[in-house]
């Protein structure tokens, strides 16, 4: 085995991670999200309402796909009622802003250098090609706990005579539908709505009750005869609580209390896509489950699990939201939790190659038999010129001013005009409730830190920044703990090579052991761990060590005391492998004359029928398509790096290839 380093080379040739040139422009991929008749009432955009925190650094248009990272989950939940707003742009404005400050904001954005990611592992001469030129070229399906790799590939419902007719979806007129939400979610003053029934019959009755309650979680009803006439009568049961505690009574006790389904989704990641579907059920996004977060930047599927929502509730959404598909629904006992699943399978399209049919072999070969450098990808960091791992030194160090800074202070590179402004606000009058008036979109990390900072005044920014959902605070000292351990095990690799050596930690079951000299011929280097820091684990007995405890010092940690005065903040770390081979390897090199065409048939297009592309011979262009399976928390991108030989940062492909804003 070789080990080769990143050079200036290799870093400019090509242009790979071009991630923008989508099928269809912003404009009309917002329209495709428009909803049909009969999924929400009048009034309603179908946009997410209360969608989860996005840092405003953290911006659109090229994603990578982390694979199965779980960092985010139902944590990240909609606020009370009473505190939420309205997001003040369309998702058509924010696109467009984005697109065209994109590449100006790159130029000062990180490169793989700047996060310590340095080495490869092959030896093969690496070519470009341009990975995601349209999102649909990146599809991930998940791998479950049993192994066995989630498809959409059922459309039907489990026959079940508990559920209520069809009917219960277009019996109430969008007018009623409308009414009845507004009280549902205490959107105004009336403690109850009437609805008429019209053609008085048990069964219209019946059918009517079945709708409010089965469309409407936490509305009870009764029938009740004014004048003459028989009205449906909606009133709340056991107030605001009852929305995120879907009612008991109606649920069958031989029925597991959880529908499990595959969701297909194209170009959202897996939060949005649940505060999506939470907005049309017209439930709190907490009682859904997962086993992990799938990126936005491509076609993911996975399995979901929802409390006591019918499978025949769940298959109506089919007809109602563009970009998604929900199918392979079963009833069981428990939800998912995060980290459940096996890892993800990655079918990835890197268009216009340059390389040999030779250069293809030699890289795909290496990489089935070697493997790559399992570093933490680009996404990891952020991408503007205030890393998230600088934001999580500040607070492991308790700098809170810093952090405070960090977050708001202006910076290089243009953004979302508002942020831009909200910014310049802060620097002049660090008055928070100012710099917030400036923000249309509060559910941002600065919109939330804003709020904190007027909530409990500028000498508690401890509380202040306490408002951020805990997993986003708890993502800035991952990125840090990131960081760190991109930057040695480069070292590591630089320093011994691709072998184990004496010193060197492997896991036995979940604890760490060294490999004492006379056990060295009995590992490999792919059982070779390295440590991310923290107050539980330990360190290699070689040069790195001291290597861990030079970086922590100069950053004016002490790696002796990774606990925290905030208990959230302590760090116990962890250990991850050093490199990683994966599975299921396949590959081949395709021609093709247009680059719209897609190259192969997504699940979506099994289920209609749709025959496989038929490829020609020879073809303007050449594309490598490639299948791999990985573990969760790896991170493809760098495993396309290892082929291709390519900085894959996305300040490096916009400088190298900006077509796509074209």
């Amino acid at each position: 085995m070789e080990m080769t380093e990143v050079t200036g080379v290799s870093l400019k040739r090509g242009s790979l991670a071009v991630e923008g040139n989508d099928s269809m422009a912003p404009a009309e991929e917002a329209k495709r999200q428009k909803v049909l008749d009969g999924c929400l009432p009048t009034g309603q955009d179908g946009l997410e309402h209360g969608s989860p925190p996005t840092s405003g650094h953290v911006p659109g248009p090229p994603e990578a796909v982390n694979a199965g990272q779980g960092r985010k989950n139902s944590d990240v939940q909609l606020e009370e009622e009473e505190e939420e707003e309205e997001d003040g742009l369309s998702e058509e404005a924010e696109e467009e802003e984005e697109a065209e400050s994109f590449a100006d904001m790159m130029k000062h954005g990180l490169t793989e250098l700047d996060v310590g990611i340095t080495k490869f592992v092959s030896s093969h001469q690496g070519f470009s090609g341009i990975l995601k030129e349209r999102y649909s070229d990146f599809v991930v399906h998940e791998i479950g706990k049993d192994g066995r790799i989630s498809h959409l590939d059922d459309l039907s419902v489990p026959v079940d005579e508990e559920d209520p007719s069809e009917d219960v979806f277009t019996v109430l007129t969008a007018e009623e539908k409308q009414r009845l939400e507004e009280l549902q979610l205490f959107k105004n003053k009336e403690t109850s709505v009437a609805i008429e029934v019209v053609e008085d019959t048990k069964e219209k009755r019946t059918v009517i009750h079945q709708a409010i309650k089965s469309l409407f979680p936490g509305l009870e009803t009764k029938t009740e005869d004014r004048e003459g006439k028989k009205y449906i009568v909606a009133y709340h049961a056991a107030g605001k609580k009852a929305l995120a505690n879907p009612r008991k009574h109606s649920w069958p006790k031989s029925r597991g209390s959880y529908c499990h389904f595959v969701l297909y989704k194209e170009n959202k990641d897996t939060m949005d896509a649940i505060n999506v579907l939470s907005k049309y059920l017209r439930v709190k996004p907490n009682i859904f489950s997962y086993m992990g977060t799938k990126d936005k930047r491509a076609i993911t599927v996975q399995e979901i699990a929802v409390l006591k929502i019918t499978a025949q509730r769940l298959a109506h959404l089919n007809k109602c939201l563009m970009n998604f598909k929900l199918g392979n629904f079963s009833y069981q006992k428990n939800p998912l939790k995060l980290g459940e699943l096996q890892g993800n399978h990655f079918t990835v399209v890197l268009r216009n190659i340059t390389g040999t049919d030779d250069q293809v072999q030699q890289a795909m070969n290496s990489l089935k038999e070697i493997g790559f450098i399992n570093y933490y990808g680009m996404q990891r960091f952020g991408t503007t010129a205030v890393p998230t791992y600088q934001v999580g030194r500040a607070i492991l160090q308790n700098s809170w001013t810093e952090v405070m800074d960090l977050i708001l202070k202006p910076r290089s590179g243009a953004e979302k005009g508002y942020l831009v402004k909200c910014r310049e606000e802060w620097a002049k009058s660090k008055d928070p409730a100012a710099a917030l008036r400036k923000l249309p979109v509060k559910r941002c990390v600065e919109g939330q830190l804003l709020r904190g900072l007027s909530k409990y005044g500028m000498k508690n920014i401890v509380s202040a920044f306490g408002i951020i959902p805990r997993n986003n605070r708890l993502m800035y000292i991952h990125s840090y703990q990131s960081y760190v351990w991109n930057n040695m095990v480069s070292k590591r690799i630089e320093e011994y090579g691709l072998k184990p050596v004496p010193g060197d930690l492997v896991l036995k079951g979940a604890t760490a052991t060294y490999i004492d000299e006379e056990d060295v011929n009995n590992y490999s280097i792919h059982d070779v761990v390295m440590p991310l820091p923290g107050f539980d684990v330990i360190y290699p007995k070689h040069k790195i060590s001291e290597a861990y405890r030079e970086m922590l010092t100069a950053d004016n940690l002490d790696i002796d005391n990774m606990r925290h005065k905030i208990r959230d903040y302590s760090l116990s770390g962890a250990y991850r492998k050093i490199i990683i081979r994966p599975q299921n390897v396949s590959w081949e090199v395709v021609a093709y004359d247009d680059p719209k065409i897609p190259l192969f048939n997504t699940d979506v297009d099994n289920l209609e029928g749709k025959p496989p592309p038929v490829f020609a011979s020879e073809g303007k262009y050449r594309a490598l398509k490639m299948d791999f399976s990985l573990p969760p928390s790896t991170y493809a991108t760098m495993a396309i790096r290892e082929v291709l030989k390519m900085d894959t940062s996305i300040k490096n492909q916009t400088q190298l290839n900006t077509t796509w804003l074209r």
